[in-house]
Formats: structure tokens, sequence, C-alpha cells
């Protein structure tokens, strides 16, 4: 019996790279329901805006995806619709209300939120949790909470 990736990430994986990143990001994202909201955790250069990537690279998004620091969310059309949002400069959940983002929580949506500490009480609570690290040796690592 095949080992689902979900499986896989919960145990921890490490990538070696971020273009296998951005792959096992592809290949998971098929496993991943329509109306998922990801919170990726993790410091400055964890990998988060990687994976995003790859999440876009396995909905068929064509163009770049980029990090949504100064614009708070980008939007993007493939074979499902996701929603990037980059929460850092957002003080609160209060917030995140404010900016009527509620309607990312929801299907047709596939929404990742970089920073999600900062908009916590904001995210559902079904919310699927990953957490990015990057090792003493500069590798990386995303574990499924």
């Amino acid at each position: 019996m095949a080992t689902s990736i979900s499986a896989s990430l919960r145990a921890g994986v490490a990538t070696g790279s971020a273009a296998a990143a951005r792959a096992l990001a592809a290949a998971w994202v098929r496993e991943v329901p329509d109306d998922a909201t990801l919170a990726l955790h993790g410091d400055l250069g964890a990998g988060k805006t990687t994976w995003v990537q790859g999440l876009a690279e396995g909905l068929g998004i064509a163009g770049p995806v980029t990090s949504p620091t100064f614009t708070i969310y980008h939007l993007h059309r493939g074979t499902r619709l996701l929603a990037h949002l980059d929460a850092y400069r957002l003080d609160s959940a209060a917030q995140a209300d404010a900016l009527l983002l509620e309607e990312f929580l929801h299907s047709p949506w596939l929404l990742a939120v970089e920073w999600p500490e900062r908009v916590a009480a904001w995210l559902p609570p079904d919310a699927w949790h990953l957490d990015f690290t990057v090792d003493a040796a500069g590798g990386h690592r995303v574990l499924l909470r």
C-alpha cells in the first residue's frame, strides 16, 4: 500500500532543494480538499513562498507566484482557485476581517496563509498547519501537524 504524501509530511520531510520542495507541494496539493486553509509557519527564508509556488504548479497556475508581503494577498486561477495571503503586516484577526478575506475560507478557494500566527483567531479550526524549518546545515524541512 502506497503511503500518502500527507502521511509522509506528518513524519516530516527534508527537501534537498527549492525545486524538490515545489515538486513535493505540487504533488501534495492533489490530496488537499478544495476548501482547505493552509497555515504556513516558519521563519523568513524557511520555504513558505516556495511551497506556495509548488501548490500553484500543482494547480496548473501559470505565471509567477511571489510573496504578497506588501499587497497582503494574491489570487491565482488554475484548475482550482488559490488565494495566497501574507499576514506579516497584519496586527490582528480583526484586520483580516476588515479586509473582507473571509470569502477565501470557503470553496472554491484553497487559501495558503504565510505568518498565520498574526491572524490565528481568524483561521478556521480545521486549518492544516505546516511547519517550515531550516537546520544548522541549511537544509529545509516541512512538517504537517
